[in-house]
């Protein structure tokens, strides 16, 4: 069975953990357990040790993909990569996208670095339009205020991305990473350009029935994110809550759909 995890993360030596090497592995050996045959990922700069987190140096950005393109080639077919981009920095990221796509990444993430209905993505839109690769999008579910640190979103803004540019393949985040993702569920119901990925440690009662009932079967998109345990939790509930067919697309053929073509292999 091919199972994609459209939502992972990795680390690196210029990260603040010092067991960077041990958590990337621990990530792999979970996926293996659960059964994860592709992790797409992102390295977000240097997590925060030389840069803010959500708004990292173009220098940290620049080293952050090229170690997510070192694992990717250590592993090949296993780790896919987004290229993470920070949209302040225009030219920059236009720059990061081409060669990050051209070494073989397979969409691009963008954080919190900017809000999602900002001007300053629509070029990046264009970038992913032009590959034809998505867009993953940190979301708070239904953003009441501003957050420290971070240009934080929720579905309205990136539903008015997508609708400004409805060529391109738009990944809500972590519908289970907290906050009211009923709101969210409302938001991006009527915009066919985006996907709702299940990530996330939330794993409240009807949350999966609902995001099923909000969007259809076709785009869901099966992610663990940081908590691989939740999303495992999810799986397990999907397979009695799906057809095999249903099941199957979630855990893979969505995803194929909007990624590359030949991205992922059937198992």
């Amino acid at each position: 069975m091919t199972l994609v995890d459209v939502h992972a993360h990795f680390h690196h030596p210029a990260s603040p953990r010092a067991d960077w090497a041990e958590r990337n592995d621990s990530r792999l050996r979970a996926g293996e357990r659960i059964g994860i045959t592709t992790h797409v990922a992102s390295i977000l700069g240097t997590w925060g040790r030389t840069s803010p987190t959500y708004f990292p140096s173009a220098r940290d950005v620049t080293a952050g993909n090229t170690m997510l393109l070192e694992l990717c080639r250590a592993r090949p077919g296993l780790i896919h990569g987004y290229a993470c981009i920070n949209p302040n920095y225009t030219s920059h990221a236009l720059e990061e996208i081409d060669r990050c796509v051209a070494a073989g990444m397979i969409g691009i993430k963008l954080a919190a670095s900017r809000r999602a209905d900002d001007p300053l993505l629509d070029p990046i839109a264009e970038a992913a339009r032009r590959h034809r690769v998505p867009i993953l999008h940190h979301v708070w579910q239904h953003r009441r205020r501003d957050w420290p640190g971070q240009e934080a979103s929720d579905a309205v803004e990136l539903g008015r991305l997508a609708r400004r540019h409805p060529g391109v393949n738009l990944i809500l985040a972590h519908i289970g990473g907290g906050g009211d993702w009923l709101h969210s569920l409302d938001a991006v119901r009527p915009i066919p350009n985006v996907y709702v990925d299940l990530s996330g440690s939330g794993v409240d009662g009807g949350m999966l029935e609902a995001c099923i009932d909000a969007v259809g079967i076709e785009r869901l998109l099966w992610g663990s994110d940081l908590t691989m345990d939740t999303g495992w939790a999810k799986l397990r509930v999907l397979e009695r809550l799906l057809s095999a067919d249903q099941y199957e697309a979630v855990c893979w053929k969505n995803a194929a759909a909007i990624f590359p073509a030949q991205s992922f292999r059937s198992a």
